[in-house]
């Protein structure tokens, strides 16, 4: 009698022909006639009875077929993990990581319940949980969250209301620093062969303050000098000159723009400008972050100047294709941090 292909035959069959070979070895019939006469191998007979002698009849019972689903943790033990994962840094769980990664996520389980998984199975884990990877907002560890609260549900709603009280616009300001080493932005190369990008052996660099409104206007300026009061107080000067309303300018804490001379400065000219601050070590809360951000990988990432005039020219002819392009600005103030001010 030809054998079967015993993986061919359903859950049930396979556990119903495992017992019969079995017993029939067990009421004293020789393993290659049991073979024969159901139809498989001398050797499938031997495993099944090896099997029997070990574990005993839980040995012969029917295995659910495919890919295992819903993994190797339980419900309850996922959302352990989720929950880890969403309130904790590695770091704060006593893993040897900063961020979550596969690896961090295989061995919290690990730790926590004893299972052992591979990254990959980790990384589908990850995916069935609705987590992507994603770069990550810095946040100091000083920065105030009850301050910050107050910024988002008291403070920022009563000067939006002052501002339309007062028929005043409100501008987000800040600085930034420029410079031609800076490194951004990732380029292809062959692998294990780390790309080289030719540029000027000199260090140069260059300064500017922007202010952007959630109306798309935007103002700059770009200089060679140190930040400093006066450089600031220029800056307000000109704003308050374009701008034919009053202006409402907020402003991170850094130390210049809460100096006493630019102090003396807005006081001399509050019917045209009211300044306030955002609270401390929380720059994801203003705009014109994103404005930095954006030519930083723009100017510097995708144009290297080769001398600090062209690099003066670069930022500038940048920032007035922003001007000329309003819904650019606009689109800022639609990231998720900063949609409060839109």
């Amino acid at each position: 009698m030809r054998t079967k292909d015993f993986r061919s035959l359903p859950p049930a069959a396979q556990e119903d022909l495992r017992r019969k070979a079995v017993k029939a070895v067990l009421d004293g019939k020789r393993r290659g006639e049991v073979g024969k006469i159901l139809g498989v191998s001398r050797k499938a007979v031997e495993k099944w009875v090896a099997a029997y002698h070990t574990d005993g009849v839980k040995s012969l019972r029917a295995k659910p077929r495919g890919r295992p689903r819903g993994g190797r943790l339980a419900p309850w033990q996922a959302s352990q993990i989720v929950r880890s994962i969403t309130d904790r840094c590695p770091d704060q769980l006593k893993l040897p990581f900063m961020l979550w990664t596969r690896e961090a996520v295989a061995l919290l389980i690990h730790q926590r319940f004893g299972i052992s998984i591979s990254i990959w199975t980790a990384g589908r884990y990850l995916a069935r949980w609705g987590f992507t990877p994603q770069k990550p907002v810095r946040r100091a560890y000083e920065r105030n969250q009850k301050e910050v609260e107050r910024w988002m549900k008291e403070r920022y709603p009563r000067i939006k209301y002052r501002a339309k009280a007062e028929g005043a616009t409100i501008y987000w300001g800040d600085e930034t620093g420029l410079r031609s080493d800076h490194a951004f932005g990732r380029t292809y190369s062959k692998r294990g062969q780390t790309p080289v990008v030719p540029g000027t052996g000199q260090r140069f660099g260059c300064n500017m303050i922007s202010a952007i409104t959630n109306k798309g206007h935007l103002a700059f300026k770009v200089f060679k000098r140190k930040f400093n009061g006066g450089v600031l107080i220029d800056f307000m000067r000109r704003l308050i000159k374009q701008e034919h309303r009053k202006v409402y300018l907020i402003l991170d804490g850094h130390p210049t723009h809460r100096s006493g001379r630019v102090r003396k400065w807005v006081a001399k000219h509050r019917q045209k400008l009211s300044v306030y601050y955002l609270p401390g070590y929380s720059p994801e809360l203003n705009p014109d972050e994103l404005l930095n951000q954006d030519v930083k990988a723009n100017v510097l990432g995708r144009k290297r100047a080769r001398n600090q005039p062209e690099l003066l020219a670069n930022v500038r002819g940048f920032l007035r294709s922003k001007q000329k392009r309003p819904y650019t600005v606009i689109k800022y103030f639609q990231e998720n941090h900063v949609r409060y001010a839109a």
